[in-house]
């Protein structure tokens, strides 16, 4: 289909499908995604009917894009997924851990085979297996019939030639039995853009027969097609060149069986039949495999009925053992309004307009500065705008910001299938919770979070919660807990893997740092005993697993968040678990920062980390042993580092003024800044100070003020551990 549309699409100046792949992969991947978190939160016993249906419309919609696409070996494993999938949201069947594996396979089958077909994959998975499975699993068997085996290896193995269709692979999605539709168009801004339909007929071999009508009285496009494709399919190819909501198809074919044999006392049944007809519901649910046929039919003979295909009778609007039509109509309620709720956008688009965005933060700063020198009297109408100005900028700021911010839950959603799998491997029982799903991080700091998060719980599982029998032994539950948290504090994102597992052994590290050449005295505190596994190379493990080993890998772990800017912490009681605190700042492109000044030199603090500032007279300061300085704050002693002396700033002249002390808070920790003077607030664009020039200790980044002068962002964290030692 790929190149006969191409050729045809581009030679007739109308679309060509292959521009909208991206779109069907991406949506394809969410959907598999999302079918994969509502399998894994499936209660095998009383499972939830819209749960049932929100699963079988995952596999729908990627079955619907395949076809159109002509994806023929993933409509085909959808296509069966479906049909289990249908039987289940009928209760037809009850659902059984065995029947959530083979899903979940086959979601990772349809990954693969999705990759493959954006050539980001060579490998090919072997899908008969999955559907003979599937297959029997849907007829109520435990073990897949030969011939259904045979059959599905067949059609698994065919290779998707460029012009080939998903309209004449799937026996179960169309019928032998050619339909007389008649499609109504419009009304239409450009009543050209129905000409597309009819070129998809020319273009796609065995897609059916069009004929082009007059248009009705209300001045819509009408076609008579004669085809073997379902509704859902026409409807799934139409409105890539018209919205659905103005495609309505006429079954000629049933209508006028349905006129023929209808009884005065079917009457009712009329209002029905035309919402069927007028595709409401847009073929949504339409063809479903196992569809009930209707009552009259399914009692004169029902193993035909069963093997009719959905659209063989459309004037009943609802099959007869629907268990909750409610939903069913919510769904085609909403359906119109969910396709304009979000809009695709390339992460280079956002990034260039964070960029612009930065430069015009920078520009108002210039414009706001200058125009303090200005008499305010003669020049009030241009000060008004200026802070019209200002409050847009930041307004607009804040908004271009969110864009690029993504809940956690996108990194959360990942870790259920992968401990799912993992507590099987190792003949474990344990249960995932989350907190803070709703937490938002940057996009790019969401990506390099994702494998060490990976790694931590990858451990947890491996070598922190013990065997189901070992634990009952301990007085625990069979069942073990892995929490992982996030939650803003302050200026810091927190991150906490925890486990009630057993935990880390001080005397196990101590003997195994010693056997490696390590100083580890046992008057070590616990947390730096617990630090001792962040070693190369350092484990606790009895054996080498292929799963893991605490403190294998561990040292890349500090590595690649040390790497963001941030920290990890470790805390344990043996016996009773162990837990894995990681801190990232809040690094993004533009923030609200304090301006101060130390000498001649003006630095800016993070706003989100500023607690307080006064001013102090120079004996409220007392030292303490090695030079450390302390000051009493609400009777609360706290560090104090002069930025004068860290960064060596040269003093030309004496300022007899009294210095202000600023409290500042990062990795739960408070400290006092000594500083000549605040400058004021404002928003400063952060520029990366590493690939421009080099990294400086307790330095984040700079930024460009008002007058042009390069200002430095100071590193309140690595402030903050300078104070501890």
């Amino acid at each position: 289909m790929g190149e006969t549309m191409n050729d045809s699409a581009s030679a007739s100046g109308h679309f060509d499908l292959t521009q909208f792949y991206q779109i069907f992969f991406e949506e394809a991947g969410e959907n598999l995604e999302q079918m994969e978190q509502m399998l894994l939160a499936l209660d095998l016993e009383q499972a939830d009917d819209e749960e049932l249906n929100a699963i079988f419309r995952c596999a729908h919609s990627i079955k619907g894009g395949a076809a159109t696409f002509g994806f023929a070996d993933v409509a085909e494993l959808t296509h069966q997924m479906e049909s289990l999938l249908d039987k289940l949201r009928r209760h037809e069947l009850q659902p059984t851990s065995a029947m959530v594996d083979v899903l979940l396979e086959s979601s990772d089958a349809l990954k693969l085979l999705l990759a493959q077909h954006q050539g980001k994959s060579v490998e090919s998975p072997a899908t008969a297996d999955l559907v003979c499975r599937i297959s029997a699993l849907a007829q109520g068997e435990d073990a897949p019939a030969p011939v259904v085996a045979t059959a599905a290896a067949a059609v698994a193995s065919t290779p998707v030639a460029a012009s080939a269709t998903a309209f004449a692979f799937a026996p179960a999605r169309t019928s032998n039995t050619t339909r007389t539709l008649e499609i109504h168009i419009g009304p239409m801004d450009h009543p050209a853009q129905a000409d597309g339909i009819a070129e998809l007929f020319r273009d796609i071999p065995g897609l059916g027969e069009l004929d082009i009508l007059a248009c009705d009285e209300d001045n819509k496009r009408v076609f008579r097609v004669k085809t073997t494709s379902s509704d859902t399919d026409l409807m799934d190819l139409f409105t890539f060149h018209v919205n659905k909501d103005i495609i309505r198809i006429n079954d000629l074919d049933a209508a006028a069986q349905a006129q023929a044999s209808a009884q005065p006392a079917a009457a009712p049944a009329a209002p029905a039949a035309s919402k069927a007809q007028e595709g409401t519901d847009f073929g949504f649910f339409d063809d479903a495999p196992g569809l009930p046929a209707p009552a009259a039919q399914a009692n004169a003979d029902a193993p035909q009925a069963a093997k009719a295909p959905a659209h063989s009778a459309p004037v009943l609007a609802e099959p007869v053992a629907a268990p909750r039509p409610a939903p069913r109509a919510e769904a085609r309620n909403n359906a119109p309004a969910a396709d304009n709720s979000t809009l695709r956008v390339s992460v280079s688009k956002v990034d260039q307009l964070i960029n612009l965005v930065g430069e015009l933060v920078i520009t108002q700063a210039m414009l706001a500065q200058k125009s303090r020198e200005l008499d305010t009297a003669a020049n009030q109408p241009l000060l008004a705008g200026l802070a019209d100005l200002d409050r847009n900028t930041r307004d607009l700021q804040e908004a271009v910001m969110s864009i690029r911010m993504i809940p956690m839950s996108v990194v959360f959603n990942r870790f259920p299938r992968m401990l799912r799998d993992l507590a099987s491997k190792l003949g474990k029982k344990v249960e995932l919770i989350t907190h803070g799903e709703a937490t938002e991080l940057d996009k790019g700091l969401i990506e390099k979070i994702t494998d060490p998060l990976t790694h931590l719980i990858r451990n947890s599982c491996d070598h922190g919660i013990e065997l189901p029998a070992d634990r009952q032994a301990k007085g625990k539950t069979e069942h073990g807990t892995i929490t992982l948290s996030a939650t803003h504090q302050g200026g810091s994102i927190l991150i906490e893997v925890r486990d009630d597992g057993k935990g880390l052994s001080r005397e196990k590290l101590l003997s195994k740092a010693r056997e490696k050449g390590i100083d580890a005295p046992d008057s070590m505190t616990d947390g730096e005993v617990w630090s001792l596994i962040f070693a190369p190379g350092f484990s606790t493990a009895d054996e080498v697993t292929d799963v893991s080993g605490r403190g294998v890998g561990m040292d890349v772990v500090k590595k690649n968040i040390t790497s963001l800017g941030g920290t990890v912490e470790i805390d344990s009681a043996q016996g009773y678990g162990m837990r894995v605190s990681v801190r990232l700042p809040l690094t993004l492109a533009i923030m609200d920062g304090m301006t101060v000044r130390v000498s001649d030199e003006v630095y800016i603090l993070p706003l989100s980390s500023v607690i307080e500032s006064f001013q102090i007279k120079p004996g409220d300061i007392n030292t303490v042993a090695q030079g450390s300085q302390l000051v009493k704050v609400r009777e609360e002693y706290m560090p104090v580092i002069e930025l004068e002396r860290v960064f060596q700033v040269p003093r030309f002249e004496y300022n007899p003024s009294s210095p202000i002390l600023v409290v500042v808070e990062a990795e739960g920790s408070r400290m006092a800044l000594m500083v000549d003077e605040l400058l004021g607030q404002q928003q400063v664009v952060i520029k990366n100070l590493e690939s421009n020039y080099r990294k400086v200790p307790n330095i984040s980044g700079a930024t460009i003020l008002g007058d042009g002068k390069v200002a430095l962002i100071l590193d309140t964290s690595g402030l903050v551990r300078r104070s501890r030692h």
